[in-house]
């Protein structure tokens, strides 16, 4: 029996391995389900006030940090590049969040899937990091998945997706700050300062739809607020389990989770096009990551890792 589940963890690449990808299907189970919650709640609520609620749950997980640590997890030498990733990530949730309150959950996770794509645009624009031949082919097949999604020549170009793309964009921006960050800052001190700075910018446009939650609805807020925290958690223990190589087809999962969460809660059959749209960009960005973590690995060989 030992035997047979060595030869199992082998397979996978080692015990660490397996946990990791465990960990990322829980992380985009997890994830997918938040965003089924957010349209269930989005029939009631406004989604900027989610979207409130939901920073202001994710910043409660902090509580006992600050009760142990004082304000030492604040000291930052990047007090800017703070501000910038909150107002980012302000920003990409409340537009995540409204596109999800009128676009069906299987589109919003295929075109989510374009955010490696804009990574790779704005690292080139912002950072100057060289794209050369391989990663132009893999950027133009993931621009072609998105327009199979969108269709801008017909009538399906509706505003849910547009919001998705610019919500993506958003994060893909925030992405390159995170990496700016990272230079002299600590994780925690990014993902703190972030949640802090986000939540009270989202409270500003959700003022004006402002409703009182009932306890029910708060029930709901809560189990959000867990949904994102439980999701981000196992997201991040998975990096630290396995290769990025390993994880990365898992992340399709969210569009299997997304039909059928959208199936059987809100009848929503997934349009040919959104499938389709969806393998292409995927496998293009899929092409991406893995090529920047192969070439990262042959820094200082004969190929530039800019290729």
């Amino acid at each position: 029996m030992k035997s047979s589940a060595h030869r199992v963890s082998n397979l996978f690449g080692g015990a660490g391995t397996t946990r990791g990808m465990a960990l990322m299907l829980a992380a985009t189970f997890t994830g997918t389900s938040m965003n089924g919650v957010i349209r269930l709640l989005s029939a009631d609520l406004h989604p900027f006030e989610i979207a409130f609620f939901r920073g202001l749950f994710g910043l409660l997980v902090f509580a006992p940090l600050f009760a142990r640590h004082g304000l030492a997890p604040l000291r930052t030498a990047r007090p800017g590049l703070h501000v910038l990733r909150g107002s980012l990530q302000a920003i990409g949730m409340t537009l995540g969040f409204l596109a999800l309150s009128m676009t069906p959950l299987a589109k919003v996770a295929a075109l989510q899937f374009t955010v490696p794509l804009f990574g790779t645009v704005l690292a080139f624009l912002i950072l100057r990091e060289a794209v050369r031949t391989r990663r132009i082919t893999a950027l133009a097949i993931g621009i072609l998945g998105t327009l199979i999604i969108v269709d801008p020549t017909a009538h399906s170009m509706d505003l849910g997706s547009v919001l998705v793309l610019c919500s993506a964009a958003t994060s893909a921006l925030s992405m390159i700050v995170v990496k700016l960050l990272s230079r002299t800052e600590n994780s925690m001190t990014i993902v703190l300062y972030s949640t802090m700075l986000m939540t009270p910018l989202i409270l500003i446009p959700a003022l004006p739809y402002w409703e009182m939650p009932t306890v029910q609805q708060l029930l709901w807020l809560a189990l959000l607020g867990s949904l994102g925290t439980v999701s981000n958690i196992c997201f991040a223990q998975a990096l630290k389990e396995s290769e990025v190589t390993a994880l990365t087809p898992i992340e399709f999962t969210r569009l299997i989770w997304s039909a059928l969460i959208g199936y059987f809660a809100f009848a929503e059959v997934p349009a040919a096009e959104t499938l389709i749209g969806a393998v292409i960009i995927f496998s293009a960005s899929t092409y991406i990551i893995l090529r920047e973590c192969h070439l990262r690995k042959r820094v200082g060989g004969s190929e530039s890792p800019n290729s």
